[in-house]
């Protein structure tokens, strides 16, 4: 999924902070006992994400798309100490593992970890987000921008991630999800209220600022 060849990720591994050794175990324990491991965000991207959330010190963050929490913790890492994390997934299989490392984490009580339809489980917050994680289903990728826009307030972030699809986005035969992402990313490049770039970090992450 990386955009980059294998020698240049290690260095730049080498150039960045460290991982903790919670997010070491997770994405250990991904990778031996999850299907699709790929999925999880990782050392490189997890650092980005990290800094991104620490830039902006939110005093309330939106993630849509938990899967085993690696990434849910990395963006709490830039949490105010009074701070709020909410991380939004359907698959109930992976909760007990999820829990668990919340749980292992200085993050659990901040952490408010919902179980369900993210189409559904949106409404039922009522708070403005500070930043916003989009990394769940891509079909939805517009679906959920539509629905937490109003919800961020100005100047702040929505991340979302796979938007270069392992460089699908470039081919002439696009399948059915290359085509949703493609679209959803072309409605971001045509939406005024919002500055944006796509950073070529890991799966490519786009980067929107709400005016």
């Amino acid at each position: 999924m990386s955009m980059i060849n294998e020698d240049l990720q290690q260095l730049l591994l080498k150039y960045c902070e460290p991982e903790s050794e919670l997010l070491q175990k997770i994405d250990r324990e991904t990778n031996l006992k999850v299907l699709m491991p790929r999925m999880l965000s990782g050392h490189y991207q997890g650092r980005v994400l990290s800094m991104l959330s620490k830039l902006i010190a939110p005093q309330r963050i939106l993630e849509i798309g938990t899967f085993t929490g690696y990434a849910t913790l990395c963006l709490a890492e830039g949490l105010q100490p009074d701070g709020i994390l909410y991380t939004l997934d359907i698959n109930t299989e992976l909760e007990d593992m999820v829990r668990k490392s919340f749980a292992q984490s200085s993050y659990d009580k901040q952490i408010q970890y919902i179980l369900g339809d993210a189409t559904t489980t949106i409404n039922t917050l009522n708070e403005v987000f500070d930043l916003v994680f989009i990394d769940a289903d891509k079909k939805n990728n517009g679906t959920y921008y539509d629905l937490i826009f109003d919800r961020v307030r100005p100047g702040g972030l929505i991340i979302v991630d796979n938007v270069l699809w392992s460089g699908k986005v470039l081919s002439n035969q696009q399948d059915k999800d290359t085509k949703n992402i493609v679209t959803f990313n072309d409605k971001i490049a045509k939406d005024n209220r919002v500055e944006k770039m796509i950073l070529p970090v890991r799966d490519g992450i786009f980067i929107i600022r709400k005016k």
